[in-house]
């Protein structure tokens, strides 16, 4: 079988192509076209595993074909090999084959994947006829493409070209200069990027600068509001630089610091790419033409800096050629107006003219309005935009007369001062005397005050301030309806007889719509009170149809909202979890996600502020959810401090990560309660809904586990279920059960570390109690593997007094009689009124002497209830059991406690002991001394944590610390070993 460009173009010989394919193979155009036609031609045989076709040269540039075939490095040499043979070419591996279907413009081959036993040479041989047709229309199509790029790159070039031309005729013609601007920030928009556009002028005489042009989406005033300003006040920024240098700088803020020498000062909001280009006149710089983007998907290239370039040369001319044309213009325009002055006399006469002939227009127009269907209140404005064109009309109304005829109404009125009211008694007014008189009134101050004197008006004309008023009557079959007026304040505005003329036209026009339209009114009010009927027999129905709704609504929102904060309670969340999972079964690209959060340490708040205190912390933190949520997701309140909410988005898990950070930030701010800042902080925990979830209580239990393993790793963060989390929930399961085997079976048992004292003799004078867990499958588990889970579980205190008793009982067994044991006693028994009481029930049981017990807490326990651990301190102190003070200077206030606790022991924390070998380092020496010294003054034993090394025993010893334990003295082991012959201390 040979290629399409080595075999003659004509009928296929042999075999048949379907008729559809070959439909679809005639109908294709691009080679990513053509190339599917001939995969799925391929993949269609029996047998046939992969289709694929390549195409190019050196590396592939091009592939298509279903499934997508993968290729190993070592198959370079058979598809350089086929690519130079004619016929079909075989794999190595005999199931794969390449064929060449073309060499020109690009060599394209066909690569086939067989299953075993199915690529010989009939299924080749049938396909060598349609694939030789198919290999001639592929040629096509790649030659095709390769014009239409070209052809592309010949438009770019038009382009330019055209923007070029644009310019030049942009300088030549009569537009003013910020219009020629607008016209280059265009022609420059069709070639790049430039919505943030700026253009510099450098006058090198007055070394000023001006921002001739400046559009910024970010900063819409340009630097010196478009004035001229000293080039100083730029000095080094990016501007500055391209001016002074003479160079083109691009790039973003970084790139653009290393092209500078010198700082750089910046003005106005930092781009995230930025271009600028100098306007040169015979090698010296008369500016620069800037662009710049506040996209980070927006950026300008190389292309853009040459292009930019070569358009700044032919912008500079533009603006050069459009300035001197502008100078030419002002000394025109100066002699222009010499000319017009002569003229003066001229234009006036036209004008006059003019205003004649706009008189009889606006008479016409006044005469169509009375005529036209349109509302009064259309036809007032109407009117009076009329009245305005022929006389000054700024203060303008239309008064009615009421029915009764008692009343004054204005349905339309325009002042620039004094408005009248909507309706007013009548009185003696002017405007009352116009309407007694039934003609025109037209009168100033001197005139008004006549009238006053001669008891025709009321004096103080309503308090007006007008100087010169104009009144017509509004006459309807010889009775008086109303008027129309004019008022001026202004001494330079009056109103002569043409000015009443006119009025008086004015006003038979008003009347005549007036008595057109009251007629329509009347007809108008009796469809209305017909209507108004019908409207009040349905009111009662609708009223009663509303409140049934209403209570049904009401009922709803009760049923399903929690009362205190107003969010939908569990019940309409699961309703709404559930049909985000059932909508999400039919349209799987659209999945939910749960979030699950729990006010930390709310318990607290509750118990020291109360529930009032409680539930305002509640409802704020209803109302920060809230507004961390768009439509259509869901925040609800499940129980006590406990929040869900719902997300319907796409972009998951992003988006509900996003939301969980949103909300930690929103609760981060303190919340003002019973007159304190309360810092609020939350647990979140995320599962993302798929196809796993049927039911809402599933996504439930998931986003409640995430949210207890936030919790675990310290609060105030969020966590996303896996299928880890699920598998760790069922371990902490499992283990809480052995927990409960392990004490009913006695598995716990107390292994104790030395405490020596540090003066060289190595003496051994008490222990520190440690549990270990004889596990029978793990073997020795330490505390850190089980302890959490037993506090969680609630068993915590049960091992903790299995393992007192039996630490009491073996020291007693075992140790000598003047040595002591300290154990470890959590906040959680401190709690407990009659926790020193038990103790002593439990020595005095065991038979170990109060003296030889030293408890160890930390100052984390103190922080509970301070005062109630100090006395029950001093009753165990009272009895002979000692304190100790575990891990000092790790807490929150070490000093505080140091003189008002009953201490007998001091414990240095291992982190600063660990430092005491490093060379040079004497801050942990100085605090170390600083320790001791504190605890001699108070007359408190110290006892050094984690002692691993000779050299930081022998900075103890040096420093004069009296007992010490650690690994170096002796690592935690069962008390028998320790009393066995050659064991430390024995």
């Amino acid at each position: 079988m040979k290629d399409a460009d080595a075999m003659e173009a004509g009928p296929p010989q042999g075999g048949s192509l379907q008729l559809s394919w070959l439909a679809r193979l005639i109908g294709t155009h691009a080679p990513e076209e053509v190339a599917a036609a001939i995969a799925d031609l391929v993949q269609a045989r029996p047998g046939c595993v992969a289709a694929s076709v390549r195409w190019g040269q050196g590396e592939v540039v091009a592939a298509q074909g279903r499934p997508p075939m993968s290729f190993a490095p070592a198959d370079a040499s058979w598809l350089v090999a086929a690519a130079r043979t004619a016929g079909p070419l075989r794999h190595p591996d005999g199931r794969r084959v390449a064929v060449r279907l073309c060499t020109q413009p690009d060599v394209a081959l066909l690569l086939l994947e067989w299953q075993p036993g199915h690529a010989d040479e009939r299924l080749l041989a049938e396909l060598e006829t349609p694939l030789r047709l198919a290999g001639q229309h592929l040629r096509w199509a790649l030659e095709w493409a390769e014009l239409k790029d070209s052809h592309e790159q010949l438009e770019r070039s038009e382009n330019l070209q055209r923007a070029l031309f644009a310019i030049s005729d942009l300088a030549g013609s009569e537009r003013d200069m910020p219009d020629l601007l607008r016209g280059i920030h265009a022609i420059v928009s069709t070639l790049m990027y430039a919505e943030n556009f700026f253009i510099v002028l450098h006058d090198a005489v007055q070394d000023t600068i001006r921002f001739l042009y400046f559009v910024d989406e970010q900063e819409p005033v340009p630097p010196g509001g478009g004035q001229d300003m000293p080039l100083g006040a730029i000095e080094h920024t990016l501007t500055w630089y391209v001016m002074r240098d003479g160079k083109a700088r691009m790039g973003n803020a970084e790139e653009l610091r290393r092209q500078v020498v010198g700082p750089v000062t910046l003005i106005g909001p930092d781009s995230y790419d930025w271009l600028g280009v100098p306007l040169l006149r015979d090698g010296q710089p008369r500016g620069a033409l800037v662009v710049q983007s506040y996209c980070r998907d927006i950026g300008f290239t190389d292309e853009d800096l040459a292009l930019l370039e070569f358009v700044g040369s032919h912008i500079l001319t533009a603006l050069e050629r459009k300035q001197g044309k502008d100078e030419l213009e002002q000394r025109v325009q100066r002699r222009t107006l010499q000319l017009a002055e002569a003229n003066r006399g001229l234009q006036q006469e036209i004008v006059e003219r003019q205003r004649a002939e706009h008189l009889q227009a606006a008479l016409f127009q006044l005469a169509e309005l009375a005529t036209e269907d349109i509302d009064q209140g259309t036809f007032y404005r109407r009117v009076h935009a009329v009245v305005a064109e022929l006389l000054n009309a700024q203060n303008f109304f239309i008064g009615l007369l009421s029915d009764d005829r008692l009343k004054l109404t204005f349905p339309y009125s325009v002042d620039a001062v004094l408005a009248p009211p909507a309706e007013r008694v009548l009185t003696r007014g002017l405007s009352e005397y116009v309407m007694r008189l039934g003609r025109a009134l037209r009168v100033d101050n001197a005139d008004i005050e006549e009238l006053e004197q001669r008891g025709e008006i009321a004096p103080g004309r309503m308090s007006s301030p007008a100087m010169y008023w104009l009144g017509v009557p509004l006459i309807v079959a010889d009775e008086v309806i109303g008027l129309v007026a004019v008022q001026s304040y202004r001494a330079d505005v009056v109103y002569g007889a043409a000015d009443q003329e006119l009025l008086s036209f004015v006003a038979s026009q008003v009347a005549n719509s007036l008595t057109r339209r009251r007629s329509a009114e009347s007809l108008r009010r009796a469809y209305e009170q017909l209507e108004q009927r019908v409207e009040e027999r349905t009111l009662a129905l609708r009223r009663e149809i509303s409140e049934r709704e209403r209570m049904q609504d009401q009922l709803r929102h009760q049923v399903m909202h929690d009362a205190l904060t107003g969010l939908p309670n569990r019940g309409y969340l699961r309703e709404r979890i559930d049909r985000a999972l059932d909508a999400m079964r039919r349209e799987p690209q659209h999945p939910c996600a749960l979030l699950y959060l729990d006010v930390d340490r709310f318990k607290i708040i509750n118990d020291s502020l109360g529930h009032l205190a409680g539930d305002e912390v509640l409802k704020e933190v209803a109302r920060r959810l809230a507004g961390c949520v768009r439509h259509p997701d869901l925040v609800a309140r499940l129980s006590g401090d406990e929040f869900a909410i719902l997300l319907e988005q796409d972009e998951l898990p992003w988006a509900a990560t996003a939301v969980a950070q949103r909300v930690l930030d929103a609760l981060d701010a303190p919340m003002p309660v019973a007159g304190k800042e309360l810092p609020v902080t939350a647990s979140v925990g995320i599962a993302i809904g798929d196809a796993r979830y049927a039911t809402a209580d599933e996504l439930l239990r998931d986003a409640d586990i995430a949210l207890y393993r936030a919790k675990q790793l310290g609060r105030k963060r969020y966590e996303l279920f896996d299928e880890r989390l699920a598998q760790n929930v069922v371990d902490v399961l499992a283990l809480e059960g052995e927990l409960r085997q392990a004490l009913a079976q006695g598995l716990f048992e107390p292994y104790f570390q030395p405490i020596c004292a540090l003066d060289g003799s190595g003496r051994t004078l008490g222990y520190e109690a440690l549990i270990r867990w004889n596990h029978p499958q793990r073997g020795l588990l330490r505390p850190g593997d089980f302890l959490r889970i037993a506090e969680d579980s609630g068993l915590i205190e049960t091992i903790d007094w299995h393992m007192f008793e039996l630490s009491c009982r073996l020291l007693l067994q075992h140790g000598r009689d003047d040595s002591f044991m300290t154990v470890n006693v959590s906040a959680l028994h401190l709690r407990h009124a009659h926790f020193d009481r038990r103790l002593v029930q439990l020595l005095e049981r065991t038979g170990l002497p109060p003296q030889r017990l030293v408890l160890e807490v930390t100052e984390g326990a103190l922080l509970d209830n301070p005062e109630h651990v100090r006395a029950t301190l001093e009753r165990l102190r009272a009895i002979g059991i000692g304190a100790a003070l575990d891990d000092f200077g790790t807490g929150y206030s070490s000093l505080s406690y140091l003189h008002s606790l009953p201490l007998r022991i001091l414990k240095i924390d291992r982190a600063f002991v660990q430092e005491l070998d490093k060379d040079a380092n004497t801050s942990s020496t100085t605090v170390v001394a600083a320790i001791l010294a504190l605890a001699r003054a108070l007359s408190i034993q110290v006892i050094a944590e984690g002692i691993e090394t000779p050299s930081q025993r022998d900075a103890l010893m040096a420093m004069g610390c009296e007992m010490g334990q650690g690994y170096l003295l002796g690592r935690p082991a069962p008390i028998a070993q320790w009393r066995a012959p050659g064991s430390v201390g024995a």
